[in-house]
């Protein structure tokens, strides 16, 4: 049984604080928790609360400084695509809907293996998907 419970927060990088931050609380309901201004070199950032204790710590830096092409796999860097869980396909289906209503790059909903998934890419381009467990 592993010591862990599941993942803290998932720390990504942005050219656009702001826009993300707005961006996770319209399309999932999410809350900036805390900010933090940049001092020295430690860049602005924002901790986006995601529910159930995940988060998304999100730091602005030059877009020269964010390396890769994120529409490319392989080309992501280190992390390739974090996922969210909601509780049901029904919550699943409303937020594939609002991401749409917000104009984001939504795939559809699939089955794989136990669990219905919704991949989708923010506004920065970073493909993220969302889970739900099927029923069996």
């Amino acid at each position: 049984m592993p010591v862990t419970i599941g993942f803290n927060h998932v720390a990504t990088l942005t050219a656009d604080l702001d826009k993300i931050v707005k961006f996770y609380t319209d399309a999932l309901g999410a809350t900036m928790t805390s900010e933090m201004q940049a001092v020295g070199d430690h860049p602005r950032m924002a901790v986006v609360d995601l529910g159930e204790g995940a988060a998304l710590n999100v730091f602005e830096v030059p877009a020269e400084a964010i390396i890769g092409d994120r529409r490319q796999k392989g080309g992501r860097g280190p992390i390739d695509h974090f996922a969210l869980a909601v509780d049901s396909l029904e919550t699943l289906q409303a937020t594939r809907d609002r991401l749409r209503s917000l104009g984001a790059d939504t795939g559809e909903i699939q089955r794989l293996g136990s669990e219905w998934s919704l991949f989708f890419r923010d506004p920065d381009g970073m493909e993220l998907e969302i889970c739900c467990h099927a029923d069996q």
